[in-house]
């Protein structure tokens, strides 16, 4: 069932903070050093340092970190359902979903 979302205008940097922040308090409850995180996760040291101080790292470095503290589910579900702020653009959603897309050859598959 799709959610209706009030869309609260933040910038990325404040999103990224988030993040950090987060990552961080999963670390630090399971007793992780960011060293220990950094063999489990394959991820260096100073990336993991700079995400927490700095709020910034790539995707793939970002789910790897949360696969090695266990939140391969919680990343998989990201986007998962819609989320709509009006009733129109829930109609639109229902309406795009009816729609098939791509190539025929990926809709012959």
């Amino acid at each position: 069932m799709p959610l209706l979302y009030n869309f609260d205008i933040e910038t990325t940097d404040d999103v990224m903070k988030v993040l950090a922040q987060n990552l961080r308090k999963r670390r630090l409850e399971k007793g992780f050093s960011r060293h220990v995180l950094s063999e489990m996760s394959g991820i260096p040291t100073p990336t993991i340092a700079k995400f927490e101080q700095n709020h910034t790292i790539s995707l793939a470095s970002y789910v790897a970190l949360a696969k090695a503290l266990g939140y391969t589910k919680e990343i998989k579900e990201l986007l998962s359902q819609p989320l709509y702020s009006t009733m129109e653009e829930l109609d639109r959603i229902n309406k795009n979903k009816e729609r098939k897309r791509g190539s025929r050859n990926e809709i012959d598959k």
